[in-house]
């Protein structure tokens, strides 16, 4: 159906429609322009939801990042960030393949519209100006008629009077004449201008008018399919992500399946495992005969404290050397280069590290040195190309950080050797006194994790956390918080003594500094928790570690030795 012939009185509301048709071009251009700024702030914010959980740059990190769960959250991050990416191609496509070409677009129907119009409304005012004549001309040939029609019946009068004077009479007939000729004039003008007003009017509504809806029609339709193509391209543009989201998704599914839970415990064993043996058998005390304690080799029982000191006002902490007074954080990290703040298990851990870096390192500069003197040789062969004494710098500097690395690979390895000489075998059940007599002419250090391994045999310390040590580092000093733990308990009766293993500075608040060798009081025996309490004159008494004293019974107990 043609606009031209159905609707040819209805210019003004296709007007209005066409109108309402460029304003709702407009409507969904605002549309998608919202869509694509809700999809750049969403990859925005996915993007910054990725970077604010990646792992930062810190040892804990990269000691989560051993494990499975971690590396699979990360693979997740990732493929999100690469989601995110996949919004902002949406949000590129959307502005540039819809929002600037209906932008375009709506300027250039504008535009066309106008010129329409503006022709529409030429012919209407045309047709209008043309029946205007038709009319005035009507109205002038009426006028006209009616004039000849009084001037005929007024000479008709003066012919008929005989009193008139012939020369009246002969007047009135002129001006009878004249009329009836301005008459006939008249509607010989009438007559024309209605027929070029017909032929006009059939022009305008049939061929002009027409022609301009035709035009209105078309350009409506076009508009129309412009509209049914953008929507179409709305979709696509979504359709066209879909398969690399879809491998985004993909990733992240592989990244969950990738969880392996005895990985990760196993990676715990690697990560925690001290080094250290458990405690052997306890051994049996008779009380049935007078004597007075033996020392065990370790007690796991907390029922025998009561019954041994039933006068005893200590609080029997499992780990009270961490006070909140007076103390000096030591931040992970900061530890000797040694690394004998550790555990020996994870001393070898960290120092087999060390040497392997130094070994890439040492690969690295063996290479530069080989590529050099590759270079050198072909200067020696081709002295236009370049001086071989040019690289000879280079050479000797890379030789200086060969020997430099390889002295700390040896260094390291040094340190290595003796944690492994130090290490128990996995066959020995039970820690005597004469493993650790072949073992005393070995330097041990003195910044041995075993001061910092709580009673309860766990490592205290984690990533990025802070170890407690006390302010006042010296060994022989008192320690006012540990005393408050006994300023009312009864001074402990000797039960034995000891001999020193190992030296221990015992940093932690409550123990006590001893020497290698050193002989000392036993005044409270191990509950389990793999310490024991010493003291060597009434001032001085505190907490070693078990392990690095040999127990010795008092002459009156059976004459026997505890080995630990």
């Amino acid at each position: 159906m043609s606009w031209g012939s159905e609707l040819w009185d209805q210019f003004d509301n296709l007007e209005k429609h066409t109108q309402w048709g460029i304003e709702f071009v407009e409507k969904y251009t605002k549309f998608v322009k919202e869509r694509s700024e809700i999809e750049t702030n969403y990859a925005k914010q996915i993007r910054n939801l990725s970077k604010k959980y990646q792992p930062k740059k810190n040892s804990r990190e990269e000691e989560e990042s051993k494990y499975t769960f971690c590396q699979a959250f990360l693979m997740t991050l990732n493929e999100l960030n690469d989601y995110a990416g996949q919004h902002e191609v949406i949000a590129e496509n959307l502005t540039s393949q819809i929002i600037a070409e209906l932008t375009r677009y709506l300027t250039e129907l504008k535009a066309e519209r106008k010129s329409h119009f503006h022709d529409g409304r030429k012919a209407q005012q045309h047709i209008e100006t043309s029946w205007k004549q038709l009319e005035a001309s009507k109205r002038r040939f009426e006028r006209d008629c009616k004039e000849a029609d009084r001037a005929n019946q007024y000479f008709e009068k003066m012919d008929a009077d005989i009193n008139v004077t012939k020369a009246d009479v002969e007047k009135a007939r002129q001006q009878s004449q004249m009329r009836q000729q301005m008459a006939t004039d008249s509607k010989k003008d009438y007559a024309s201008y209605l027929q070029k007003f017909n032929q006009e009017q059939n022009d305008h509504y049939y061929t002009i008018i027409p022609n301009i809806f035709q035009k209105l029609q078309d350009m409506e339709e076009k508009r129309i399919e412009r509209l049914g193509v953008c929507m179409k391209t709305f979709a696509e543009v979504d359709r066209q992500v879909l398969p690399i989201v879809g491998q985004c998704l993909d990733g992240m599914t592989k990244a969950a399946e990738s969880i392996e839970p005895k990985t990760d415990s196993k990676q715990v064993v690697e990560s925690y495992k001290s080094g250290f043996e458990p405690p052997g058998d306890v051994e049996f005390e008779d009380y049935g005969q007078a004597m007075k304690r033996t020392v065990s080799e370790n007690s796991l029982s907390n029922t025998r404290e009561g019954k041994e000191k039933p006068t005893s006002k200590s609080k029997g902490k499992l780990w009270p050397f961490i006070k909140n007074k007076n103390k000096l954080s030591l931040k992970l990290g900061s530890g000797p280069e040694d690394f004998s703040h550790l555990p020996p298990e994870q001393r070898k851990k960290k120092l087999q590290g060390k040497i392997d870096e130094l070994s890439k390192d040492i690969q690295k500069e063996m290479d530069q040195r080989d590529a050099l003197t590759k270079m050198k040789d072909v200067y020696v062969k081709n002295p236009q190309m370049g001086d071989p004494a040019s690289v000879d710098p280079r050479l000797s500097e890379i030789s200086q950080n060969i020997e430099k690395l390889q002295s700390e690979v040896q260094k390291f390895e040094g340190w290595l050797a003796e944690v492994e000489e130090r290490m128990p075998s996995k066959s020995d059940t039970h820690r005597r006194s004469g493993l650790y007599e072949t073992q005393n002419n070995t330097t041990v250090s003195n910044n041995c994790a075993q001061d910092r391994e709580s009673p309860d045999g766990s490592y205290t310390e984690e990533q990025n956390s802070e170890i407690q040590v006390k302010t006042n580092l010296n060994p022989t000093s008192t320690t006012p918080e540990f005393d408050d733990e006994f300023e009312d308990e009864e001074t402990l009766p000797t039960i034995g003594t000891c001999k020193a293993l190992y030296p221990f500075e015992g940093h932690n608040e409550g123990t006590i500094s001893v020497a290698e060798g050193e002989l000392l009081y036993v005044i409270e025996e191990d509950k389990g928790d793999g310490w024991t309490r010493v003291r060597r004159n009434e001032d001085e008494e505190g907490y070693v570690p078990t392990s690095y004293i040999e127990v010795l019974l008092e002459t009156n107990a059976k004459g026997a030795m505890t080995y630990i």
